[in-house]
C-alpha cells in the first residue's frame, strides 16, 4: 500500500537562516542514509523538499470563478516542507520508517494513505 508521507517544519524555521547548523547537516546526512536503504529494499516511490511558502500561490473559489492568491492559505506556525510516497506492506512498517525519520530529524511528519482501488476502506 502506498503512504505519502508529509513533512513539517516550524515555520520560523524557514527565516532563521541560509546556513543549516553542522547538526542539521549531519542529520540530514543520516537521513541520506535511510533514504538509500528504502530505495535499495523498493520502498521508496519518490520524495522532494518543498520551495518556501512565500512563493506558494492558493486557489480558491470566487464569486466570478477560481482566484489565485499569492501565499500559502493560512498563517501556520508549522509549513509543510517535503513529502515522500513509499509503498509498504502495512500501515505498521509506514510507521516504523516514519519514526526512524523523525528519530534523525526531530520534525513531525503525517502518514497518509494514497487512495487507490481499495480508497473506500478506512
Amino acid at each position: 500500500m502506498k503512504y505519502l508521507l508529509l513533512g513539517y517544519t516550524p515555520a520560523d524555521a524557514w527565516e532563521a537562516s541560509d546556513t543549516a547548523s553542522d547538526e542539521a547537516l549531519a542529520a540530514f546526512a543520516e537521513y541520506q542514509r535511510f533514504e538509500e536503504e528504502l530505495v535499495a529494499n523498493g520502498e521508496l516511490v519518490s520524495t522532494e523538499g518543498l520551495g518556501h511558502p512565500a512563493v506558494s500561490v492558493t486557489v480558491r473559489p470566487g464569486a466570478n470563478g477560481p482566484v489565485a492568491t499569492d501565499g500559502p492559505f493560512a498563517e501556520l506556525k508549522e509549513v509543510l516542507a517535503s513529502f515522500a510516497v513509499i509503498d509498504v506492506a502495512s500501515q505498521e512498517r509506514a510507521i516504523d520508517i516514519v519514526s526512524r525519520i523523525v528519530a534523525v530529524l526531530g520534525e513531525p511528519i503525517e502518514i497518509r494513505p494514497v487512495m487507490g482501488d481499495d480508497f473506500t476502506q478506512v
